[in-house]
């Protein structure tokens, strides 16, 4: 819906000229943005038991793959989906909107999806937060430690 339907809406897909270059450049950040997308569906299923719905939320924090790395890759996905249609297309409509789903998302991770997983999850949650950046991807993966016994 967010990055199929309301760019469709938005844009019929209709294209402005762009530089050959710019476009490939645009068709990439789609297909990496589709594959983390792919990924983190399927670390939610495997390692946390349940899906990113709030309805049917994981059983388990999920930190492995690449949420070691970053701790919202959905939704940079996402993002990076939008500005890679902007690119594609030559659409700079496409990043306002992205800029909007960035702010709307934002705000929704600060004022829910943080503190769900806070009382979810506690002191876990506390670790990761502090270890893995929100936004922008660390270089090296992060290692939860084991719990001690």
């Amino acid at each position: 819906m967010v990055a199929g339907l309301v760019p469709w809406l938005l844009t019929g897909w209709r294209s402005s000229y762009r530089p050959a270059s710019i476009a490939v450049l645009g068709a990439a950040l789609i297909a990496l943005g589709a594959g983390v997308l792919l990924h983190a569906f399927g670390r939610f299923v495997v390692e946390g038991r349940g899906t990113p719905a709030p309805i049917a939320p994981t059983e388990r924090l999920v930190v492995g793959g690449l949420y070691r790395h970053v701790r919202n890759p959905m939704y940079v996905a996402v993002g990076a989906a939008i500005v890679g249609q902007a690119l594609l297309l030559g659409r700079p409509l496409l990043l306002a909107y992205a800029a909007a789903f960035w702010l709307v998302v934002a705000a929704f991770v600060r004022s829910y999806e943080e503190p769900t997983l806070s009382a979810r999850y506690g002191a876990q949650y506390a670790a990761y937060r502090r270890a893995v950046p929100a936004w922008w991807p660390r270089l090296r993966p992060w290692s939860p430690t084991p719990p001690q016994h």
